[in-house]
């Protein structure tokens, strides 16, 4: 039995739930019957769309497998002719029929554009010869196509493997010839000009002497060439001045460059740059006064009317001289080839020249920044190192002559006044070379080559002369050391270093390297080594190959020759001269530590005696009248001797330090071997005073409280010189007194020390109880 619907049953139940609802029960079966009714419908219609629907399926179906039979025929039709085709010759064959006929063609239409690109050439070339001279204007406008025809041709050219050199090569040529004739044209106008004038004999003071044609034909030439002025990378020369300077640079080569003595190379410097110069004065008014203003109306306000070759009329005309002058420069080179001495001569003149022309003249060579190189720039590109081993020859001659002299090895007592260290001869004289070749290369425009002469030519000296200095100490020490001698030292050797010989040999190291080190100081505060330092700094800073930091020196090797500061962001404080001081001023230092202790062993030889004097406990009745002990003569002897010596050849401050480290040792061994060492009687404490006085008089006459140094052993003299007895004085601190006190404890020995003035002076309790243990009568 199936189960009732359970959907109708809830139907059911929905729709009669009360036996009310029964009444309405044909009303419901009504309802259920109509919505029946229409969903039948529905379905009928849903069956009909669904067999149209599997009918159109079929249809297409069947035509897309027809379409597919169609294109399968084809492609099989496509795959019979292909085969037909390759297997058949004729399209080769007519292909190759046709290739001859078809280049043919293409040779002839191109050769059909050439002849008309040829056309418009010549139309262009007549058109610019057409308005000269009278209108260079319209004559530069057709000459400005062509030349545009001809870089655009070029243009073309590069992007088609160099095709159509001929082509490309003729127009440049019918440019290049245009653009000469024009000049020569407009060039012929002003030479008659200048003929029916007489130039140049006209009157340089005579304004009225350029009259209008005259102007006119200058002012018609610039126009010509503004355009080469403006868009030329390089220098082009104006024209005007060309043509006015032909007169002029043939007169040089009559001068200058034929069979005239006024030719020698020698003579280059005497007659020819002297006379280039009285040239530019003469006609230096008359240029300036009568062309100035066209110059300056054209190019002012253009992108060259900060260039003095444009805006001036004079280095407008120095620009049209220069050539010949630069002939007569390279053939004067290769005439004195080999001749270095003649080279040092000329590079010399070539600056001076140049210096003229920028100076006098203000010519900037096109170069309103930098400004112009010279002709010494030129000249140094291809023959820098022959000059820079010329000159390095001839400054390590003079070097070497130098130190040959016979007073080389002498101080210069002369050389500065009191109270300043004196230097040898060399010394001055090695300075005064160095500063000469810094002459020789100041004026030298390039930074590598300045830096070049620097290091290879005077730190180089500075280096012999160092190494000269060394060796000097280097023998010294040789000579007054114990291993030194234990190699051998002669007796001259040895004789050489009695008297002050040794001072003399020290003071002329430590004067000389002193001499030098002031000297390199100063020159890093002139203008010269400050912007070369700056530049060096510069480069160092920027300069990714370090291999080559200029002039084909490596960074490392720079730095090592002139400062640790090259190229460190925080070395602004550096110079150039960092290195060489530092070696100068530790010689310096060394030659000063050994004259203390060449003073400190000549003051104990002769102190020797007086130091083991017996006589200490001697009894005097005259004390007040006592005289000098006989073994301190020697002593002071020697003693005003060295003070002589060096108060003249050391400077106040170095004879001053090196005094006093020699009188603090006197001091300690007077102390140790004279105080510490005997018994004193009161005639005996009295002497020792009276030889101690004499000694600080001889140290006060040359330094003024220079004796402080001896302070403690005179504290101690004062200490020892206790009277036995007080006198008629009351109040006087006798020696019985005194030695009571100091030996009752350390605050009564302080109180001795105060009243006698001496607590100051570093006496402990401790010395004092020494001091007067030293005293026979407390024995």
């Amino acid at each position: 039995m199936m189960e009732p619907d359970i959907r109708l049953e809830d139907y059911l139940d929905d729709k009669l739930q009360s036996p009310t609802d029964l009444d309405h029960l044909d009303t419901l079966l009504s309802s259920v019957e109509h919505q029946r009714s229409q969903l039948q419908s529905q379905l009928d219609d849903a069956t009909a769309a669904l067999a149209l629907a599997r009918r159109s399926e079929s249809d297409r179906q069947a035509a897309l497998m027809s379409q597919i039979e169609e294109f399968h025929t084809l492609q099989h039709s496509i795959d019979l002719r292909l085969q037909i085709i390759a297997s058949s010759d004729a399209p080769d064959e007519a292909i190759r029929r046709l290739e001859a006929p078809m280049g043919q063609l293409r040779k002839v239409d191109l050769a059909y554009k050439y002849l008309l690109l040829l056309q418009d050439v010549e139309k262009l070339r007549q058109e610019a010869r057409s308005h000269l001279p009278g209108s260079p204007k319209l004559a530069l406008g057709s000459y400005t196509k062509l030349k545009q025809l001809c870089l655009r041709l070029k243009e073309l050219q590069d992007g088609v493997d160099g095709a159509a050199v001929h082509l490309v090569t003729f127009v440049e040529g019918v440019t290049e010839a245009l653009w000469g004739e024009m000049k020569a044209t407009m060039s012929a106008e002003l030479e008659a000009v200048l003929r029916a004038r007489g130039w140049p004999n006209v009157d340089p003071d005579g304004a009225e002497e350029v009259d209008g044609e005259w102007l006119g034909c200058f002012e018609k030439l610039i126009e010509l060439q503004v355009p080469e002025v403006l868009y030329s990378p390089e220098v082009v020369t104006l024209l005007p001045f060309e043509v006015m300077a032909q007169i002029f640079i043939k007169e040089f080569r009559f001068h200058f460059m034929s069979d005239k003595p006024t030719s020698a190379p020698q003579a280059i410097g005497a007659h020819c740059f002297p006379w280039f110069t009285a040239l530019l004065e003469k006609w230096e008014d008359f240029l300036r006064d009568n062309f100035g203003g066209v110059l300056a109306g054209r190019f002012a306000e253009t992108r060259v009317g900060e260039r003095m070759v444009y805006m001036d009329p004079v280095c407008g005309f120095i620009t049209a001289m220069l050539p010949v002058v630069r002939e007569k420069v390279k053939d004067t080179l290769e005439a004195t080839k080999g001749d270095v001495v003649f080279l040092s001569s000329l590079m010399g003149q070539l600056m001076s020249f140049d210096e003229t022309l920028r100076g006098e003249f203000a010519y900037d060579g096109g170069d309103a920044e930098e400004g112009w190189g010279g002709l010494t720039s030129e000249v140094l590109k291809d023959h820098f190192r022959t000059w820079l081993e010329a000159e390095k020859q001839f400054a390590l001659e003079r070097y070497q002559a130098i130190m040959q002299t016979q007073d080389a090895r002498m101080i210069d007592y002369d050389f500065a006044g009191a109270g300043k260290t004196k230097p040898t001869f060399a010394a001055v004289r090695v300075t005064d070379l160095l500063k000469s070749v810094t002459t020789q290369y100041e004026r030298v425009r390039r930074f590598s080559h300045k830096l070049r002469f620097l290091i290879d030519i005077q730190l180089n000296i500075l280096d012999e002369y160092h190494d000269h200095l060394r060796g000097t100490l280097e023998a010294y020490l040789s000579i007054t050391s114990t291993v030194g001698r234990a190699f051998g030292v002669t007796k001259e050797q040895i004789a050489a270093l009695e008297g002050t010989g040794a001072l003399e040999t020290l003071c002329k190291v430590y004067g000389s390297a002193d001499h030098v080190v002031n000297a390199l100081k100063d020159w890093s505060n002139e203008e010269f080594f400050i912007t070369m330092w700056e530049q060096l700094q510069t480069r160092a800073k920027v300069t990714e190959d370090q291999s080559n930091l200029a002039g084909g020196m490596s960074y490392d090797h720079v730095r090592g020759r002139t400062s640790a500061a090259v190229g460190i962001e925080d070395g602004d404080h550096g110079i150039l001269f960092d290195e060489t001081i530092a070696a100068y001023s530790q010689r310096r230092q060394t030659a000063q530590k050994f004259l203390s202790e060449a003073l400190v062993s000549s003051h104990y030889k002769a102190f020797r005696a007086y130091l083991h004097r017996p006589q200490w406990s001697t009894i005097s009745d005259d004390v007040d009248n006592l005289a000098i002990t006989a073994e301190l003569d020697e002593p002071l002897r020697i003693l005003k001797r060295d003070l002589d010596f060096l108060s003249r050849a050391l400077g106040t401050a170095p004879f001053r330090r090196v005094w006093r480290h020699a009188l603090e040792k006197l001091n300690d061994t007077l102390w140790t071997e004279v105080l510490m060492s005997h018994k004193f009687t009161a005639s005996g404490a009295g002497q020792f005073a009276r030889d101690l006085a004499a000694i600080e008089g001889v140290v006060e006459r040359y330094i003024p409280d220079g004796s402080s140094a001896l302070g403690s052993v005179s504290d101690a003299v004062r200490l020892l010189n206790l009277p036995l007895e007080g006198g008629e004085e009351e109040g006087v601190m006798t020696l019985r007194k005194g030695t009571d006190m100091v030996f009752t404890d350390n605050t009564e020995a302080k109180k001795v020390l105060e009243e006698l003035g001496v607590a100051d002076g570093g006496l402990t309790a401790a010395n004092a109880r020494q001091i007067l243990g030293r005293r026979v009568e407390n024995a």
